[in-house]
């Protein structure tokens, strides 16, 4: 099967059952819940076209006040231990926090997840610095089109990230890389998309569809299809049995997720945890996953799980506040 002239064809249903059927058989019916844990809302680069820091940089006149603090941030680690959500990675905008910083954060949640984290926080020569907290490196590659890529990211150079990954993989990590789709791709695209997976023999792919934000150039572009999502998925779940698939989807568009996941995803993310726990938005994720088949990880709607815990003194009342904001959404349903 030519899997890119079947998406340029538009026969997606035939594309997400042969992507579905390889999936059972080579990852089995578990689909994770996954959650990106940022770090910061700064990004010294900040000129990617698509994203949210570009519309902050301008606003921020401290960088430092954009850092998280560090104790929420492993509040949100325990937080997604008790209700088991993988940590998807670590994110954050370029020099929001040095490598010695990161390190340590990735130290303390492997700590409270008992499981090595990914990191997503930028192009960067310092990888030797890490070791048993760090399972994966992760290039926010965002376009596969060389042009595209160059225009949209400019800052990012597509040079630098296959370097880093070289590195990484050099160093025994595993590498993984972003992509978005709805930037103005177009399923021939998939060719260097491919060729990027075997060249840097990748690991892990997150997709991601467009959210457009206000004050950027996309603010006015509708989100990918669903179906074409779906099919570019499966077109890739095919070419790469063995690839881990992380899909992300947002709260507007979680019809998507039974698509995604009959057509290749491992994992789903990109949700508002504290703001869906517990509502129906939460029970609409289990649902979606449940029809699809497949069994799910996590959880979004039990309570037990996410009071019983550990406790930790210092992350307790960051812990506290995040569960009351669970509870408060209870309220909703």
């Amino acid at each position: 099967m030519n899997v890119i002239e079947s998406l340029k064809e538009r026969n997606i249903l035939e594309l997400i059952e042969k992507a579905g059927k390889i999936t059972l058989k080579k990852h089995g019916d578990m689909i994770s819940l996954e959650r990106a844990v940022f770090l910061s809302w700064w990004c010294e680069r900040g000129d990617c076209a698509f994203c949210y820091m570009s519309t902050q940089k301008p606003r921020i006149k401290d960088p430092s006040m954009a850092r998280r603090n560090v104790n929420a941030i492993l509040a949100e680690a325990e937080i997604c231990r008790r209700i088991g959500w993988n940590i998807e990675f670590l994110s954050g905008g370029y020099g929001s926090f040095s490598g010695m910083e990161i390190k340590s954060i990735a130290e303390r949640i492997r700590d409270i997840t008992d499981a090595p984290v990914w990191l997503n926080t930028g192009i960067t020569s310092e990888l030797e610095i890490y070791g048993s907290e760090v399972a994966g490196i992760t290039g926010a590659l965002e376009v596969a089109r060389p042009e595209l890529q160059r225009r949209l990211c400019p800052s990012k150079p597509r040079e630098d990230i296959i370097s880093m990954l070289e590195k990484a993989d050099e160093l025994g990590f595993r590498k993984g890389i972003t992509i978005i789709l709805g930037l103005g791709e177009t399923p021939e695209d998939l060719t260097h998309l491919f060729g990027f997976i075997r060249d840097l023999k990748i690991d892990r792919v997150t997709f991601y569809a467009l959210n457009p934000h206000e004050g950027t150039p996309f603010e006015n572009q509708p989100q990918p299809s669903t179906l074409y999502y779906a099919g570019t998925v499966a077109a890739t779940r095919i070419e790469f049995p063995e690839l881990e698939i992380i899909t992300g989807t947002w709260i507007d568009n979680l019809g998507s997720i039974g698509p995604l996941v009959l057509g290749g995803a491992n994992g789903i993310t990109k949700f508002p945890l504290f703001k869906m726990f517990g509502t129906a938005y939460g029970r609409r994720v289990e649902d979606e996953v449940h029809w699809a088949g497949r069994r799910l990880s996590g959880t979004f709607t039990d309570l037990e799980r996410l009071m019983n815990g550990r406790s930790y003194p210092e992350l307790d009342p960051f812990i506290e506040r995040y569960v009351e904001g669970c509870l408060k959404n209870l309220k909703l349903l």
